[in-house]
């Protein structure tokens, strides 16, 4: 970094939206690949070098166990983690994954997906302030992702709590892999993985028709996942399952509350709001870096990264990127074409994009249906816009319908 201004890196960049996306714009503009001494990592923010990053597992690697001391716990956890592992071992797992997580689970989830958001509007009709996160956007997914897995929807504090230590840590530096990392996350999966293992060993002898059991009896080649690997999936369904949801319905709200003529708009024509969605997956990214270890060393941009360093490939920047969208900063839900990075790219992109889209779809469908005004109110706590963009709490005055 040259400039001092431009120098400021991840942990000295102020955390709230506006901030991280002004950092965005100026590294795009004079450093769109940059070396960040006191995080340890390498900034990657324009869209056509992060889509290559995305692309490109075997230079740019989703393991990073050499970058961190062995752990029993930890390790445990990435066993099955599909996000955490390259070729072939990842192949055989989204494999294995994707025979039960298929297009028609997803599909026939939507008659239930549309119960569940009705209960809970139910739950505070008539009320003329409610919080969007914790009476809509963080039960919802919960409850499905819960369900799908067979699992008890009472037992969802705990899922948060896990979340909260896991993919939104108080440091902002705190995701980077490394010995301290490694000690805060043993700690969390320790407790999830022996919640999860119990759960699949009594589906493995008890079978039901949840997506645990099909975990359990999916064969692909002769080859089956066993328990340790299956914890990792269920553990990061649990997990993934419900933040980019939440984050993103809570989003969607922000966006249409900032920008009043799309809500009008959405209300004449709510077959428009896929493409709303899309916008606001682009406009608003919920998971901002997606993380990547070199193989060796690599050109990007006008650098050479050395083999075994950490990349931050930011979504939320390409995203925003001048070079591939036209007036990036304009919020147009009718934007076509729209090659947003906010599920990844590549191998590792989202198994569970489908969920997350048909989930906020319906639950728009009912808000639009019976919320004829909303308006963001007072007291409203968001993420830190470095790891995740949306809100903690979205307080919300209505008018029902």
């Amino acid at each position: 970094m040259t400039d001092t201004e431009q120098g400021v890196g991840l942990a000295g960049q102020s955390g709230d939206a506006a901030s991280v996306l002004a950092w965005f714009r100026r590294m795009r503009a004079t450093e769109p690949v940059s070396h960040d001494e006191q995080a340890g990592v390498w900034h990657v923010f324009g869209s056509a070098d992060v889509e290559r990053i995305l692309s490109d597992s075997a230079t740019f690697s989703s393991e990073f166990s050499s970058l961190m001391p062995a752990q029993e716990d930890v390790d445990r956890f990435i066993k099955g983690n599909v996000l955490r592992k390259d070729p072939p071992q990842h192949r055989k797992l989204r494999n294995l994954a994707s025979k039960a997580f298929t297009p028609r689970v997803v599909a026939d989830l939507a008659d239930r997906i549309d119960v569940i958001a009705d209960e809970l509007l139910d739950a505070m009709a008539g009320a003329p302030r409610v919080d969007l996160v914790a009476d809509l956007a963080y039960p919802l997914p919960v409850i499905v992702i819960a369900q799908l897995l067979g699992i008890p929807p009472e037992d969802r504090p705990m899922f948060g709590r896990w979340a909260d230590s896991l993919v939104a840590p108080e440091s902002q530096t705190g995701f980077i892999p490394n010995a301290e990392r490694t000690r805060a996350m043993a700690v969390v999966m320790r407790e999830m993985n022996a919640y999860c293992l119990d759960h699949i060993r009594r589906r493995r002898a008890h079978p039901t028709d949840d997506l645990t059991s099909k975990l359990v009896a999916a064969e692909l080649d002769g080859q089956r996942l066993d328990d340790e690997e299956i914890i990792g999936f269920v553990g990061l369904l649990l997990l993934a399952g419900h933040i980019t949801t939440t984050a993103l319905l809570s989003n969607v709200i922000l966006c249409l509350d900032e920008h009043p003529e799309a809500a009008a708009a959405l209300r004449a024509d709510p077959a428009a709001l896929p493409g709303a969605i899309e916008e606001v997956l682009r406009y608003r990214t919920p998971l901002a870096p997606s993380m990547r270890r070199t193989t060796r060393d690599v050109r990007i941009g006008e650098h050479t990264v050395p083999a075994g360093q950490i990349v931050l490939a930011w979504l939320a920047s390409a995203n925003r990127d001048e070079r591939r969208f036209a007036e990036p900063d304009r919020f147009d839900i009718r934007r076509t074409p729209n090659p947003h990075l906010s599920f990844g790219h590549g191998i590792h992109f989202c198994l569970g994009a489908p969920l997350a889209r048909l989930e906020v779809r319906i639950a728009m469908e009912k808000i639009l249906a019976r919320w004829s005004e909303i308006s963001v109110g007072d007291g409203a706590e968001h993420h830190d816009a470095r790891g995740i963009f949306g809100a903690r709490r979205l307080p919300l005055d209505v008018r029902w319908a």
